[in-house]
């Protein structure tokens, strides 16, 4: 007979118009009653759904993460009540019989037994800034796409400025550009005036990239694309001031994330923290933390037979982020713990996967620097990787060694 964890608990069916709230109580002879009440998603609604279970003495509710509609359930009943959060994939009712009261029941029959897994949820302040950090990667995205189709007009322009210069939002590449969209038909532009720095060696090629033809209709897209990527611009500058306040009681933290190899730019250290909180913890060792971020394999065995073991699609924000970092630091040699490393897996399991373990091995070094309060420190790996003094070894498995960590043996 499983055992009751909760006797006095709460399951919640959430929907956008209205919940269904189904109490389930438990006395000393293992008899449970259940009671349901169905609430508007209102304020009101909410608020009375809170007060009607503190009437109940029912302190511990668990919900299922439906979309964001769970988000002001959860900011109501966090106030004096426990809530937890669950995955629809752990509180999934049986097919055949469903309806919003027994799925309400369903939950609090798991919950009541403490079979639901609950879902990383940190506090108010860090949701804020989590929400605020999502929503700028939004808007470089949006800038992104922008620039996209502003190249992709002066492509079908045939100005082929990408083909000489670097950067085709550079300074002298808009100076070209805006000259051209306010004289469309002036074939004899004065490139030198336009342009400064090593481009003036680049004034023949220069020349030949802007002799296209822009219509009317494009020169017109092209003024309302770079006035909505201006505008997307603005807008960044402002969310991101915006979240430089608001990160201020984490200042400690930040600073020990930018002490991570790669880690230079303080926005990154900041939508890592945003997703991982500050409080390490929430989780019982660095293994889960990379595996709530889904940079570890997953297990699926049966009948002895190891099935399909990719990592999950979980931590959408956050993994971006770290295979970024990763993929700069390996191509440094300033730290050879995390080169050397990504090197060997490399020649082995391909660079995709290496990525993904170095991802890992800078989240781990983030959770154990968040915990201990300490500065990334690269010796630690090194003393991690010295081989017992008792071992004995060839002078040919030396050089073998060596050349796996990347070494390159001269003969003396």
């Amino acid at each position: 007979m499983l055992k009751i964890v909760y006797p006095i608990c709460c399951g919640i069916d959430v929907h956008k118009t209205f919940v269904i709230a189904c109490i389930a109580s438990t006395n000393e002879a293992g008899i449970t009653k259940y009671q349901s009440k169905r609430f508007s998603t209102f304020t009101k609604g909410l608020r009375e759904l809170r007060e009607w279970l503190l009437s109940n003495s029912c302190i511990n509710v668990c919900m299922e993460s439906t979309g964001k509609y769970f988000i002001p359930v959860y900011n109501i009943l966090e106030d004096g009540l426990k809530p937890i959060v669950a995955h629809p994939k752990y509180v999934k009712a049986i097919r055949g019989k469903k309806t919003d009261k027994r799925d309400a029941k369903w939950i609090a029959d798991l919950f009541k037994h403490d079979l639901i897994v609950s879902s990383f949820i940190p506090d108010k302040h860090i949701r804020d800034l989590r929400d605020l950090m999502r929503y700028r990667f939004k808007l470089t995205n949006f800038g992104s796409s922008e620039k996209n189709r502003f190249q992709n007009c002066l492509t079908v322009s045939n100005i082929q400025l990408a083909s000489v210069v670097s950067d085709t939002f550079g300074k002298s590449s808009m100076n070209i550009i805006e000259h051209i969209l306010e004289n469309p038909f002036d074939k004899n532009i004065d490139i030198s005036s336009l342009i400064h720095g090593s481009l003036t060696k680049k004034i023949p090629e220069l020349e030949l990239a802007v002799d296209g033809v822009i219509t009317e209709i494009q020169a017109e897209k092209i003024k309302i694309i770079k006035q909505h990527y201006d505008s997307l611009d603005l807008c960044k500058l402002n969310l991101e001031s915006v979240i430089l306040n608001l990160s201020q009681p984490y200042q400690k933290e930040i600073e020990l994330i930018l002490s991570v190899p790669s880690i230079n730019n303080i926005f990154t250290a900041i939508g890592i923290l945003s997703e991982i909180g500050a409080d390490m913890n929430v989780f019982p060792s660095a293994k889960h933390l990379c595996s709530w971020a889904g940079l570890t394999p997953t297990n699926n065995e049966s009948a002895g037979k190891k099935k399909s073991v990719r990592i999950s699609k979980a931590g959408c924000y956050l993994k971006p982020l770290l295979v970024q970092c990763a993929t700069a630091v390996v191509k440094s040699e300033k730290h050879p713990e995390i080169r050397n490393r990504y090197l060997n897996l490399k020649k082995r399991r391909g660079h995709k996967k290496a990525i993904i373990a170095i991802c890992r091995m800078l989240l781990t070094a983030i959770y154990h620097i968040l915990k201990k309060q300490e500065v990334y420190n690269p010796d630690l790996y090194k003393k991690a990787e010295l081989l017992p003094i008792s071992r004995e070894i060839t002078p040919e498995q030396a050089i073998y060694i060596a050349q796996r960590q990347g070494y390159k043996v001269m003969a003396v």
